[in-house]
């Protein structure tokens, strides 16, 4: 299978789960599941992408690791948190906008992330598809990125859920551990780990691919679904978020700037 004919399987097969999934918030009302799914469906691209290539089989068998535990943990982590839950505060937002007409529009919204995540597993691509093996440098760097990645994504997201689980935190704003240096630190290891292809693309001949999935990534998370609406949600739901934005970084780690008061 050429990489062009597995780029366009991996969307179809994509689009088919996520029309199963409005499917079913059809029936609960609740459309937060797609993010799950959509994780997993990442992490599955890169596992496709891994199975059907031409790569040297330690290759391969390395980006499926990455990519599948990648996928399997976000996709897993973001299920439990919203399970029993009402609908995310997004999604609400998107009913509330949208009307009668909700339905029939988030069924195009999820067909739209299907066409993202293709966009996003270009960057299996070359490796999956490269003639050669990775050096040692390159594979060193790259599971170096991917180590901090997923562990900076997976802390943060543990500290985030230890304060909500707290009583006494109830409608405040988390700036404890990395959510004191960031307002969106599981945000900014999410594009970090998809700099961690771009190593064991190099020398590939089509190692320019890799570049896309981080920028459509921070696109994603800083102009589109990410950050917008999770900040549009928060300014109106937690009475401390405005200071909280004054004073600390929206993407990148940096130290706060000082409170006022």
């Amino acid at each position: 299978m050429s990489p062009l004919l597995t780029l366009l399987a991996g969307v179809a097969g994509t689009a088919v789960l996520l029309a199963a999934v409005w499917a079913v918030q059809l029936r609960t009302r609740n459309a937060g599941l797609v993010d799950a799914v959509w994780s997993w469906c990442l992490g599955g691209l890169g596992v496709f992408c891994a199975a059907v290539g031409t790569a040297p089989a330690g290759t391969r068998l390395l980006l499926a690791v990455l990519s599948g535990v990648w996928g399997l943990r976000l996709g897993t982590h973001l299920l439990l948190r919203n399970h029993g839950k009402p609908e995310d505060g997004r999604y609400r937002r998107f009913r509330e906008q949208w009307g009668g007409r909700a339905d029939f529009n988030l069924f195009w919204f999820f067909q739209l992330q299907a066409l993202f995540a293709g966009a996003l597993s270009v960057g299996f691509l070359p490796v999956a598809f490269r003639p050669d093996a990775p050096g040692a440098a390159a594979l060193a760097a790259a599971c170096a990125l991917w180590l901090a990645a997923v562990a900076g994504e997976g802390l943060a997201d543990w500290q985030l859920e230890r304060f909500k689980q707290d009583p006494a935190n109830r409608g405040q704003v988390c700036r404890r551990g990395l959510w004191r240096y960031s307002r969106h630190p599981n945000y900014f290891f999410e594009c970090l780990h998809w700099l961690a292809y771009l190593p064991l693309a190099c020398g590939a001949p089509l190692w320019w691919l890799a570049l896309a999935p981080p920028a459509v990534m921070a696109f994603l998370l800083l102009k589109m679904s990410g950050i917008p609406l999770t900040e549009a949600h928060l300014a109106q739901s937690r009475p401390g978020y405005a200071e909280y934005v004054r004073t600390t970084s929206a993407f990148v780690p940096w130290p706060p700037k000082r409170r006022e008061g």
